[in-house]
């Protein structure tokens, strides 16, 4: 009788075991050393932008562009940007994004401060993630917008030039007014936006930019530990966590941009071409375009989330587990 109860309780304990390292302990905020998680967050930030960059100025280009004016597709555009323009076309303005690290780092200290203020409240993982993602957007477009005005202009210049406000001084007149163009470029295009709207032309799309990425952001989240909760049901034990949310993270993007993609042609309109109006933008484009003008920029967009969550999970998440206090190491899984 003893020793049934002994093989019972060991099989109990070794269940419970099992069932502990299959779940997926989620690390917040409090877990962490505050010193290396700054310091690894800005390099992976900048390796992250930097890899998915190109796909960025495709969306943006298929999203302003007129019906097919210009490009048929993602990789159409592709082939054509780097065929007329080379390599630096796919990396116009990049220089001024990489301002957006500051916002990075905002949105990630937002999304885990919020999300630890209402656990206070609730013991929703979903519902935590839904606030924290959405405030921690509402305060990285603050600072993004601005920026994103600025690049999303030096990523039409060349074949897009035509399709925007302002465009690029030509190399001769620029060569000969350098006392007047110190920074190139990107001081050139903030000159003309500052000429032309003041500082609310750079703030042009907030509104729009806030009604894009506050329900992505919410809706990410979610999803993401959704899924990962899902998967790690279904898979082995001894399954890497890493790889189950590295699988989660592109199915959330996607799931995300799906719903919120209609807002986001809208907003580049609105950036781009100057819009005021984000109602008028939206019946305008619906009635040039139909329902089909809400879907462009979709799959650029789509394939442009799949490395970059992808690349975003791993790194966020194995940021966290480098940054753990020494005393919680070893009990994480990876």
């Amino acid at each position: 009788m003893g020793v049934k109860t002994n093989v019972e309780l060991s099989r109990s304990l070794s269940a419970g075991m099992m069932q502990q390292k299959r779940n997926i302990r989620i690390i917040e905020w409090e877990d962490l050393d505050k010193r290396k998680f700054y310091s690894l967050g800005v390099f992976m930030t900048l390796t992250t932008r930097a890899t998915v960059y190109p796909f960025t100025v495709i969306r943006t280009r298929l999203q302003v562009q007129k019906g097919k004016s210009l490009y048929n597709g993602t990789f159409d555009a592709f082939c054509k940007i780097l065929k007329a323009e080379g390599v630096r076309g796919l990396y116009r303005g990049f220089m001024v994004n990489t301002f957006t690290l500051i916002s990075g780092q905002a949105y990630i200290t937002t999304y885990e401060l919020v999300r630890k203020y209402v656990s206070q409240y609730s013991s929703s993982n979903t519902f935590k993630s839904l606030v924290a993602g959405g405030s921690a957007s509402l305060v990285a477009q603050s600072i993004t917008v601005p920026i994103d005005v600025v690049s999303q202009q030096l990523m039409m210049q060349g074949q897009g030039e035509h399709l925007t406000r302002f465009k690029l001084k030509p190399k001769m007149v620029m060569a000969t007014s350098k006392h007047k163009v110190t920074f190139g470029q990107t001081k050139d295009i903030m000159v003309q936006i500052f000429a032309a709207d003041g500082f609310r032309g750079f703030y042009r799309g907030y509104v729009a930019s806030l009604l894009t990425y506050i329900p992505n952001s919410a809706l990410w989240w979610p999803f993401y530990h959704f899924y990962a909760e899902q998967m790690s049901r279904l898979a082995p034990s001894n399954c890497p966590h890493l790889l189950l949310q590295a699988v989660a993270g592109p199915m959330a993007a996607a799931t995300a941009s799906t719903i919120t993609n209609p807002m986001d042609v809208v907003r580049a309109r609105v950036q781009v071409e100057g819009r005021s109006s984000v109602i008028e933008t939206f019946k305008q484009l619906l009635a040039e375009e139909g329902m089909w003008g809400m879907t462009k920029g979709l799959s650029a967009r789509i394939i442009s989330s799949t490395p970059t969550s992808i690349l975003i999970v791993i790194g966020y998440e194995t940021l966290k587990r480098l940054s753990l206090r020494p005393e919680l190491v070893h009990t994480r899984h990876w």
